[in-house]
């Protein structure tokens, strides 16, 4: 054989295993999580939105743990999102996969994290939920479109634990630099990072 192309096949087929790796690690994570209950359905009788921000569904992981990547009903798929804060839920609206539907009083914590499973931003970059998925505890990573509008969720989605689920009524939405987060657009474009005017490159 030539020794120009040995090389080349070589590469190619290294390329091919490692493919085929990922592809069988993939499909056995899914059976692994065949136990992951099934995305509750959104209510259509949820009313008016307190609070919407648009951003990046990062992903979703089991608790405690930002490195496992649940694989189950395109959870672990980062793609362009708004989370819209009711007065008695949180949605996740996902462009192109299922809306993720967390009951009030299934939200267990709120926080952030400077990464989760692949995607790594700044220092608390990240707006995470803790909440019960069919009974699994998960955590699911959302990156803000705009750097002021985290912290606004935050205190949207903090009101909504049940230790203080009441406490935010509907005239408590936030505007982010004379915006109103009400009624955001779902980008379909990949949410970019902070810059120094306080705005996610």
């Amino acid at each position: 054989m030539d020794e120009r192309i040995l090389p080349g096949v070589l590469t190619l087929l290294i390329v091919a295993v490692a493919f085929a790796l990922m592809w069988w690690g993939w499909r056995n994570k899914l059976k692994r999580q065949g136990s992951v209950g099934e995305l509750p359905a959104v209510p259509a009788d949820l009313g008016a939105a307190l609070i919407s921000v648009p951003g990046q569904y990062v992903v979703t992981t089991t608790a405690g743990d930002w490195l496992d990547r649940l694989a189950v009903h395109g959870l672990g798929i980062r793609t362009p999102a708004v989370v819209h804060v009711y007065s008695t839920a949180v949605v996740v609206e996902r462009k192109g996969a299922q809306d993720l539907f967390i009951a009030a009083g299934e939200l267990t914590e709120v926080g952030t994290k400077a990464g989760m499973a692949g995607k790594f931003v700044e220092r608390d970059g990240l707006v995470v939920m803790s909440w019960l998925l069919a009974g699994t505890e998960v955590d699911t990573g959302f990156r803000t479109a705009e750097a002021g509008a985290k912290r606004p969720l935050l205190d949207a989605l903090t009101a909504l634990l049940p230790r203080n689920h009441g406490d935010m009524a509907e005239n408590d939405v936030e505007e982010v630099q004379g915006t109103p987060l009400t009624k955001a657009p779902l980008d379909g474009e990949e949410t970019p990072a902070a810059d120094s005017n306080g705005k996610n490159n």
